[in-house]
């Protein structure tokens, strides 16, 4: 055990380079170091460990059992050592040059630049991008480090987040629809024979259960504007957020579909830190405004006593 403490960061970094590269060859060109120093940083880690971290097959560096544990072992230290690193700079710079924070599309955009405004106000020195994300690709952003802040529809596993706000959904079509044609209320049967139109997640991994119900037709696009766009020109029904679609609606260029079941969807959204301990007073304080703006407005529009519901921009899935 005392032999652990002599094992360093620099190794531990070594060790899962190979891994991730395949080869001490690759690994080398990687971290822009020579294969021998990378050969003896492992060699030395077996040593002091008194373990045989990898077997050489062929060309390739090949993982033995124990090895397999030391990689585990040495992401998360890499991760907590980051992290550390991560949390130093924050306190040291004071509030931070950049922010980038995922948001859901669900997420009412009139809302999030209301917050991003008031934010600015108090920090106008610090710039702020913003991901606009569907579904997994808000998760991924947290989970690849490419964001400080999320809203994302569900909390991803290793991650904390509070329940922020609900959003509901109408399903909706051109007034001239075939589907208001018949006159009558609608089954889910009776929608299987049109075209749905739905936005596409935008993780890499995409989940098709996503996806709301099984129909003949489906039109994916990527923007939440495209598939309003092309409910409007009656190309498909789809379900929108009533506030998203106000004008629409009162323009009689979107009908509600006269459901007799479904005619109403909610989701929850939740607001999720990075990382707590790392995260910057400016990471913190637009975290605390954008709570605070949307329990503002859902006291006014919520009718959920558990968590805040607001009727308002979001995406149609």
């Amino acid at each position: 055990m005392a032999e652990m403490a002599h094992v360093t960061l620099e190794q531990w970094r070594t060790l899962a380079a190979v891994v991730e590269a395949g080869s001490y060859a690759q690994a080398a060109t990687r971290l822009h170091k020579s294969q021998s120093a990378l050969t003896y940083a492992v060699q030395k880690l077996e040593s002091q460990l008194g373990v045989k971290a990898f077997t050489i097959e062929g060309r390739k560096a090949v993982l033995t059992p124990t090895g397999q544990l030391l990689y585990r072992r040495a992401n998360a230290l890499l991760e907590e050592a980051a992290g550390a690193e991560r949390a130093a700079k924050a306190i040291s710079a004071g509030w931070e040059a950049e922010i980038r924070i995922a948001a859901e599309i669900l997420f009412p955009p009139w809302l999030l630049l209301s917050c991003l405004d008031r934010f600015g106000a108090e920090s106008p020195h610090t710039r702020i991008e913003v991901i606009e994300s569907v579904l997994g690709g808000t998760a991924e952003a947290l989970v690849q480090g490419q964001a400080e802040l999320a809203i994302a529809p569900r909390v991803p596993a290793g991650f904390f987040g509070d329940p922020l706000m609900r959003i509901r959904g109408i399903p909706v079509a051109h007034p001239d629809h075939p589907l208001h044609r018949m006159g009558r209320e609608l089954t889910p049967r009776d929608l299987r024979a049109h075209r749905h139109l739905v936005v596409r997640e935008t993780g890499t991994r995409r989940d098709t259960r996503a996806l709301s119900m099984e129909v003949e037709q489906r039109w994916t696009v990527s923007n939440m504007s495209t598939s309003i766009l092309a409910a409007r020109l009656g190309y498909g029904f789809a379900w929108f957020p009533e506030d998203l679609i106000r004008q629409e609606l009162e323009a009689g260029t979107l009908k509600p579909l006269p459901m007799t079941e479904g005619v109403e969807r909610f989701g929850e959204l939740y607001l999720i830190l990075r990382d707590r301990e790392a995260a910057g007073p400016g990471t913190l304080r637009l975290a605390s405004i954008i709570r605070e703006r949307v329990a503002a407005e859902c006291t006014q529009h919520a009718n959920a006593p558990q968590s805040h519901e607001l009727r308002a921009d979001a995406a149609s899935v």
